[in-house]
């Protein structure tokens, strides 16, 4: 009978060990599981319809490289809403989430997470100049935990396309934000390309969006045209600017295509989304350990698309010629 009772208590502790050690292993593999996941720590500096474009094709070209956000990686999203004071404690945030590769939407959220880590992986997103911005010693040989991709505009397109489209007109107001040093290096290099070609280029530096009202209508008695860098305060004031453009009859040449459609005239421009997909690309490699940020060059797009806004030429009376229709991508149907 004791013998009974023995075999009957071991054979009761001999289950419970198994089932323990089957659930101890599943919970481990589980975690196992859940750290491999990569978490990828995104800053956007503000929302506008250019920088969101940005973000929604890395998204996309993460999943395509096998980087699912919740399922197969781990994205972790910080938006700065263009408060400056915001995105140093969001890098920390995103560093303390254990971030295996940060990622820098524009140059003052790149610029903040590069203040916060010399180590972790940071790709760029949309920064023109990352050497004149102070994130790498040099574009082509990075040779630090940074890389990523240029939103240089092909300004010589762009002012070529000017010629086409308002000949005769000759004076250019360049207006951007003098608190993005990202925009005082385009300001200078576009200023060269266009009095090369006999533009005369005034410059009009505002140092926030509360003087750009005052500032269009000033450029409005002044210049035959405007012209919007890559720069994220006039992004979030275009609204502001086409209507003050629009009740002066002042053509708007942005060097961003989301910005075209949102009342802009045309421009030959970096699609926002490839861009972004580009980031992403970017992004995959360093995670597969193909390749490090030390020795990756800044990504440069030697080419843009032509894009026209067709209900704005038709607002300011300007006929713009097939040849061009031909090759553009449309934006904006009058209602005729």
């Amino acid at each position: 009978m004791k013998n009974k009772k023995l075999i009957g208590f071991l054979a009761v502790l001999v289950v419970f060990i198994i089932v323990s050690f089957i659930k101890d292993n599943h919970v481990q593999k589980k975690r196992i599981t859940e750290n491999e996941i990569p978490t990828i720590g995104v800053l956007q500096f503000v929302s506008h319809p250019a920088l969101d474009d940005i973000y929604k094709g890395l998204v996309d070209e993460l999943e395509k490289q096998g980087f699912k956000d919740g399922k197969t990686a781990k994205i972790v999203f910080q938006n700065g809403q263009a408060d400056q004071s915001k995105l140093t404690s969001m890098s920390q945030h995103l560093l303390n989430e254990k971030s295996d590769v940060l990622v820098g939407i524009a140059t003052p959220a790149a610029q903040a997470l590069a203040n916060q880590t010399t180590e972790v992986p940071i790709v760029l997103g949309a920064i023109s100049d990352p050497k004149s911005a102070g994130l790498v010693r040099d574009n082509q040989k990075p040779g630090g935990n940074i890389t990523g991709v240029s939103d240089q505009s092909p300004v010589k397109a762009q002012l070529d396309l000017v010629k086409e489209i308002l000949p005769g007109k000759k004076k250019m107001g360049i207006l951007y934000s003098s608190a993005e040093d990202n925009s005082a290096y385009q300001v200078e290099k576009i200023t060269k390309e266009a009095k090369k070609i006999q533009f005369e280029v005034k410059s009009y530096a505002v140092p926030s969006t509360n003087e750009i009202a005052q500032m269009m209508q000033v450029m409005a008695k002044e210049v035959d045209f405007v012209y919007l860098p890559t720069d994220n305060t006039m992004a979030n004031a275009m609204q502001t600017i086409v209507d003050i453009a629009n009740t002066n009859k002042l053509p708007i040449i942005p060097s961003v295509d989301s910005m075209v459609e949102q009342g802009g005239l045309a421009t030959v421009g970096i699609n926002q989304y490839d861009l972004g997909t580009q980031t992403g690309k970017m992004v995959a490699s360093i995670l597969k350990k193909e390749s490090e940020p030390k020795d990756t060059p800044i990504y440069i797009f030697e080419t843009g698309d032509t894009i026209i806004n067709q209900k704005q030429a038709d607002f300011l009376g300007i006929n713009i010629p097939k040849s061009i229709l031909e090759k553009a991508t449309i934006k904006g149907v009058s209602k005729k």
